[in-house]
């Protein structure tokens, strides 16, 4: 007994011996990638399908050892273009774990510090458009008038926005407003904000495929749902039943917003903070100047 002990330890210590770095970050660096792996699978349709996969790994082994010949063919043929069918099966959660990576900080690097090259009047642009939104939500909230708005982020919605119709105006409360009366064309659909401007409206949104959310939310909630699960879009959304205010980001939903509320909100999601520093810079520099002057003219 004391021989395997000692005999193990001195195989620890001839192996801990080869161990390099490299080792290391390969570790952390698999570790890391199965992680995400699990973190995106959880709760998705995807869970299911790898738990079905497994269950037919564990056939494959069992006709191995039971010399099942016949079954095990069939697992064989199987499994020979089993890439080909989990690329096909999983192409929509393959999809979303790439746009995942893309909205990621390693792929905001490749962005060039957009937040640090947006131009002043950009920020001035996007606040515009939020103030209209969020006097517009209160308004609606008042009269119960249903309310769609995506505001479009890194994630280009092109193929959202090909499914309603080119706006591409200044954003106004007197826009909106229209854009979402009851009896308007386009007040079904969702408004896509690009920029700082009413991009587009009447546009589909798909639904969340996720079947655990309240019973409470209707399709408006849902699309909204569905859309920040593909993106990283914030959307707003007005209840048409009780005038409550959501907002819906990465697949999340959270209600019950205020007028302040709302807009605090969109402020931190849609204006970078590098922006916010460098909009403050020529006000604190005037101040400064103005005190400089003082002291001169003295």
């Amino acid at each position: 007994m004391w021989e395997q002990i000692v005999s193990m330890y001195n195989s620890f210590i001839a192996l801990m011996l080869t161990f390099r770095v490299t080792d290391v970050l390969d570790i952390l660096i698999v570790s890391f990638i199965i992680y995400s792996l699990i973190k995106i699978m959880r709760e998705t349709r995807a869970e299911q399908l790898v738990k079905g996969i497994f269950i037919l790994m564990l056939g494959f082994a069992a006709s191995s050892i039971f010399n099942l010949k016949m079954l095990n063919t069939l697992f064989t043929s199987f499994f020979q273009f089993s890439v080909l069918a989990i690329l096909i099966v999983f192409q929509p959660e393959l999809r979303s774990a790439l746009e995942h990576i893309g909205r990621s900080k390693i792929g905001k690097y490749w962005n060039g510090l957009s937040a640090a090259n947006l131009e002043e009047n950009h920020v001035k642009q996007i606040r515009k458009c939020i103030n209209c939104v969020v006097e517009v939500a209160n308004n609606f909230q008042k009269s119960k008038t249903g309310a769609l708005i995506v505001f479009e982020k890194q994630t280009k919605l092109g193929e959202i926005i090909d499914t309603g119709t080119i706006v591409d105006a200044q954003p106004s409360v007197p826009v909106i407003g229209n854009i979402f009366f009851n009896k308007a064309p386009l007040h079904d659909g969702a408004m896509v904000v690009r920029d700082g401007k009413v991009y587009a409206a009447g546009c589909i949104l798909p639904l969340t495929k996720n079947n655990n959310i309240s019973t409470d939310l209707g399709t408006r909630h849902r699309a909204a749902l569905g859309i920040s699960e593909n993106s990283d879009a914030i959307i707003v959304v007005v209840s048409e039943e009780t005038g409550t205010i959501s907002i819906a980001k990465n697949g999340v939903i959270t209600r019950n917003y205020t007028r302040e509320t709302l807009s605090m909100e969109l402020e931190d999601e849609l204006i970078p903070k590098d922006m916010e520093k460098n909009d403050r810079i020529p006000i604190i520099n005037n101040v400064m100047k103005g005190k400089r002057n003082e002291r001169n003219n003295k």
